[in-house]
Formats: structure tokens, C-alpha cells, sequence
């Protein structure tokens, strides 16, 4: 069985998650706050440093809103990459809480080489408050073909002028082991051997990491380091990361709106069709 044309609104098992400031500072560290400047995002690193309040990066949002995706078809996992993401966030997210999540199925599209299924869902706090809507989508190569439709194509068009900001990030060797402690363990990122049967010479780093890295290049550069400003993040993942590589983002201020790419040292293009919300 391949992916199953038919499975576009099926909804998944309802997910509670709860998290806590240790949560919050663990997925900081994950997407590297602090690296090679430890003193620079203590907002977000530390709970306890004299005159600083704890804060929460807005793409933690993103994994709190995460559910359980309903069956879609039997593949090789091992050929599944995340394609693209768009977090609204319906207020700020708060340093702990719990949420209830829901994930339904709304698209599934033959792109030739392989199938991209399109997945929403909606964090609510307790008490009834929404937190963040999280829209994604996984490429599976290989499973095209199947005779769906193609799918809508967007156009991405940045203000035709050099980058109003560009600043460039670090990350560790040892990115991904640290990342997955925030709840996304698939192999593919930890063992060489699961990475090697999905056609790469090393683990790769989470798509949702190089996006966390970006969220806080957005959150210095266009936000003025106020994580209540970042209402909207969207992105379409081109290329993979290798732990240890260091990722330049350049950004575009239109208005409230904020065109985002981030690339390799060698110009590699590794995130395109970014668009961001700014409130403010």
C-alpha cells in the first residue's frame, strides 16, 4: 500500500501536552540560544538571572501544537522530510501551561517524485484560550504518481532591494542530539545508519531546528528581541542542514509583513518562501 488518496479530512486522536519553564528553556537551548554568547538570551535560557523574566521563544509553539497525524498509507518512513510549516500564534506562549490538540488531514497532492500531505491543528489551553494553529506538510519521495492533483503553486517575491537585516547563527555539532529532547526522536537525525537508508551520508539536522534557529534570527533583527511581536511565521524547507553548519538569514521589512530566506555558507538556499507577521 502506498499513500492513501482518501484520507484527506481524517482527523487524529486528540493529544494533551503539558510543559514547564525547564521545557521551555530546553527547547531554547535546542534551537541554540546561547551559543557562543551565553549572556546575550538569558530571557529565554535562564529562569533565575537578577532582573530578568523568563520568556518562551514564539516557535516552541510549533512543537506544543503537534498531534498525533491520522493514517495516511504505508511508506518507508525513512523517505519523509518535512516540506513546510506556518505557525499562527493566537497570543504569547506562556512559560507552562497544558493544551489540547487536534490534527486533521487536508491535503494530499502527487508532486511526481512523491506525495506532499498538508496537516492542520489547533493548541487550546485549558480554559477554552487558543494558543497557536500549526500548519504543515511531509514530502515523501518516491510515493508519486498516484494520479492526485498537483497542487496549488505560491509565488514567493521579496522586495527587489538588499536585505534590510542578515545576521548569521551557529550550530553544534551536536545540534540535533540536543533538539530531540524536546520530543521529535526520529532516527533520522540521531543514527547514521536510519540516515544512510534514506539516501544521506550523516544524520541531518530537524527541519523544525533550522526553523527555530530563523524564529530567533526574526525575533533579534525585526522584533527588537519581543517575542509578543512574532504573530506569524511560514516557510518551505529547499535544502537539509548538517549539524555543526552555521545559517545566515536574511530578512525584508514590508510593513507588518516580513519576507525571510536562510541559507549555508556556500549559498546554499536551505529555507525559502518565508514569510513572517510583526506586530507593532
Amino acid at each position: 500500500m502506498a499513500v492513501d488518496p482518501n484520507a484527506v479530512g481524517r482527523e487524529g486522536e486528540p493529544r494533551t501536552r503539558s510543559w514547564d519553564s525547564k521545557d521551555a528553556l530546553l527547547y531554547a537551548v535546542g534551537v541554540g540560544a546561547g551559543l557562543g554568547a551565553p549572556a546575550e538570551e538569558l530571557q529565554f535560557t535562564t529562569e533565575n538571572s537578577d532582573g530578568v523574566e523568563q520568556r518562551v521563544l514564539p516557535t516552541f509553539a510549533v512543537l506544543l501544537s503537534q498531534a498525533p497525524t491520522p493514517g495516511f498509507g504505508d511508506f518507508d518512513r525513512s523517505m519523509l522530510v518535512h516540506a513546510e510549516q506556518h505557525l499562527e500564534l493566537h497570543r504569547p506562549v506562556p512559560v507552562e501551561g497544558t493544551v489540547t490538540t487536534t490534527a486533521r488531514i487536508t491535503g494530499l497532492h502527487d508532486k511526481g517524485s512523491g506525495a506532499l500531505v498538508s496537516v492542520e491543528a489547533t493548541a487550546v489551553l485549558d480554559g477554552g484560550e487558543r494558543l497557536a494553529t500549526n500548519r504543515s506538510a511531509v514530502f515523501i519521495r518516491g510515493e508519486g504518481g498516484f494520479g492526485g492533483e498537483r497542487g496549488p503553486k505560491e509565488t514567493w517575491t521579496p522586495p527587489d532591494r538588499a536585505p534590510d537585516h542578515t545576521v548569521t547563527y551557529a550550530t553544534r555539532p551536536e545540534q540535533a542530539l540536543i533538539y530531540r529532547l524536546s520530543g521529535d526522536r526520529n532516527p533520522l537525525h540521531s543514527d547514521p545508519a536510519f540516515a544512510a537508508k534514506g539516501g544521506f551520508d550523516t544524520p541531518i539536522l530537524h527541519g523544525l531546528c533550522t526553523y527555530g534557529v530563523t524564529g530567533r534570527a526574526l525575533l533579534a533583527t525585526v522584533c527588537g528581541g519581543d517575542p509578543d511581536r512574532l504573530t506569524a511565521m511560514s516557510c518551505r524547507f529547499s535544502s537539509t542542514v548538517l549539524p555543526g553548519q552555521s545559517l545566515t538569514v536574511d530578512a525584508w521589512r514590508d510593513g507588518a509583513d516580513v519576507w525571510f530566506r536562510t541559507r549555508l555558507d556556500d549559498g546554499t538556499v536551505v529555507i525559502d518562501h518565508g514569510r513572517a507577521s510583526v506586530a507593532g
